[in-house]
């Protein structure tokens, strides 16, 4: 071009001149001159439109169609192709194309799912089962419940069982801040022998007060153990915190150790009414709405997040770090260790359940009842 700028200062004869004085070609000051006198670019281009060759998509408009089959192959494609079985790499569907199509790297591919607005997705968790008729209702059930007991000053509380624990140099899900190349080093598998301990922590989150007590078993998650944690929560603090109280009001899961259909619960329940003199009323959550439960989200959920990324090397550390789990908004949470055994598979008799002072509530009496003490029904 500067060649070209100097045989059009020149006049006629000047590319002739150039030309010998610069041994370019007569033709590429030509084109010099050409661009010149051309348009000036748009600030964001560096060539001319139309240079380079042109896209995929341009050359072949049924790529994208193609790709997007592969994707997804039970609605648009073929239901029987062979990468329904198969992990959906860039990789594996640029080899799949390899034979159809001319060669695609997988650069390629991903910049095509890109530009159709796919994206790299995990799993996410909506579906909540079979919904039962009534789900709706049974939360504006509990929902009045628990209002009006906190407005007569009695007691509600939110129980549960959290995941069970391994015990050992296990890895434990998060991360925290430690300085770069001195993470823990933990054990590269995760299945334990039966021998190996585990930790089952039950919680007891008090709605009033916002605090949490959790009493962690290291035998079995039975209903026994979960009616003596709820015993252990009424000596250590209820009993203190409501001294005028003579009900108490549990809301709990619909299954588990805590389910309304397991009879040693309530056989449990029973013998706590009797001991402490309290009117138990219960009120389940329909099934398949376990986290709707305060105690998942006000108190498991913060212990969670409080022991992220610390591998539960004992009991000591299990209880450590529950004890210590705190918000901003106030949470304090208790934690005892609890050796005790706690017999599986215990069966209450047809005796004993007719010795169950249990009165339904009208509505789904199966998950609202009350549980009186023996001598005040």
């Amino acid at each position: 071009m500067l060649a070209a700028a100097e045989a059009t200062q020149l006049g006629y004869g000047g590319v002739s001149l150039v030309s010998r004085a610069c041994g370019l070609s007569r033709v590429t000051i030509m084109k010099g001159i050409q661009e010149l006198d051309a348009p000036a670019l748009a600030p964001e281009r560096i060539r001319r439109a139309g240079g380079g060759r042109h896209s995929l998509v341009q050359h072949d408009p049924g790529l994208p169609g193609l790709l997007e089959s592969l994707v997804e192959p039970l609605t648009r494609g073929d239901p029987e192709s062979p990468l329904r079985w198969t992990c959906k790499s860039t990789r594996t569907l640029a080899d799949e194309l390899a034979g159809q199509r001319p060669r695609l790297s997988h650069e390629k591919v991903a910049q095509l799912l890109r530009g159709m607005n796919y994206s790299l997705q995990s799993n996410r968790k909506t579906e909540e089962g079979d919904e039962h008729p009534d789900r709706d209702a049974q939360f504006r059930h509990i929902n009045r419940q628990v209002k009006r007991a906190l407005r007569r000053g009695q007691p509600v509380i939110s129980v549960d069982t959290k995941k069970k624990e391994l015990i050992g140099n296990f890895e434990n899900k998060g991360r925290q801040w430690r300085r770069q190349g001195d993470s823990e080093e933990v054990q590269d598998h995760d299945f334990p022998a039966p021998s190996v301990p585990r930790a089952y922590p039950y919680g007891i989150y008090d709605l009033a007060r916002n605090t949490g007590f959790v009493n962690v078993g290291t035998d079995h998650d039975t209903a026994s153990f979960a009616v003596a944690s709820i015993r252990g929560w009424w000596r250590h603090e209820g009993r203190r915190l409501y001294p005028q109280t003579t009900r108490l009001l549990i809301t709990a899961d619909g299954g588990g150790s805590n389910g309304y259909r397991v009879r040693l619960w309530k056989w449990e329940l029973q013998r706590l009414a009797n001991q402490t003199g309290l009117e138990i009323a219960v009120c389940h959550f329909p099934p398949g709405t376990s986290k709707w439960n305060k105690v998942e989200h006000r108190l498991f959920s913060f212990i969670s997040s409080n022991w992220r990324g610390e591998p539960l090397r004992d009991y000591e550390t299990v209880v450590g770090l529950i004890a210590c789990t705190t918000t901003a908004k106030g949470l304090r949470v208790n934690c005892r260790l609890d050796r005790r055994r706690y017999q599986p598979g215990r069966k209450v008799t047809p005796e004993q359940m007719a010795s169950i002072r249990l009165k339904p509530e009208r509505f789904h009496g199966e998950w609202n009842y009350v549980i009186y003490p023996s001598d005040k029904l």
